[in-house]
């Protein structure tokens, strides 16, 4: 091909895109559903009767390689219980101007307290909010739960809160045997 026509190549290339059919999303209008284990914003989870699951570890916060997370544990006493057993995550924030969506800490947490939810819009004008406290990283309250600080259930340990034993209304299932 002479030089002289590299540039009419060019514009054959600009006049067939301009006549294709566009691709327009409709965004933030439609919104279109997230594929179902998409790795979104963080969650923290609770027991059926409303207690935390975390148990303050820093497991997460160990692992995440942007150190993203800070946990800050503390003791359960008899008067103020948030979680079965012994610690609690007192103080926990995930800093989301770091956060790489990598979900090492997802791994990590020894009670599947922490987990991603398909939440994806995290942008916001204010860089401060994008520090997400323990409040706003908390689950909703089950139906029929107490929030805590409560009692663990009736005659439970941890290991029935460990095995999914115990139910909204603070009662212990009988565990299943295999025969």
């Amino acid at each position: 091909m002479p030089d002289f026509l590299k540039p009419v190549s060019g514009m054959g290339v600009t006049l067939g895109g301009m006549f294709t059919p566009t691709i327009t999303e409709q965004y933030p209008e439609e919104k279109t559903p997230t594929a179902p284990r998409y790795h979104g914003r963080h969650q923290l989870n609770r027991h059926p009767d409303g207690l935390e699951k975390c148990i303050g570890c820093e497991l997460c916060a160990w692992a995440c390689p942007a150190d993203a997370i800070y946990v800050e544990g503390a003791d359960n006493t008899e008067d103020e219980r948030y979680s079965p057993g012994e610690r609690y995550g007192r103080v926990y924030q995930i800093n989301y101007l770091r956060c790489i969506g990598c979900g090492l800490c997802i791994e990590a947490c020894p009670t599947r307290a922490l987990t991603m939810t398909n939440d994806y819009e995290l942008a916001d004008d204010n860089r401060a909010d994008l520090i997400y406290e323990k409040d706003r990283l908390l689950a909703p309250m089950p139906p029929d739960a107490q929030a805590p600080p409560h009692d663990m259930a009736p005659g439970s340990t941890e290991e029935n809160y460990y095995r999914g034993e115990v139910t909204p209304d603070r009662q212990v299932k009988p565990r299943e045997t295999s025969t």
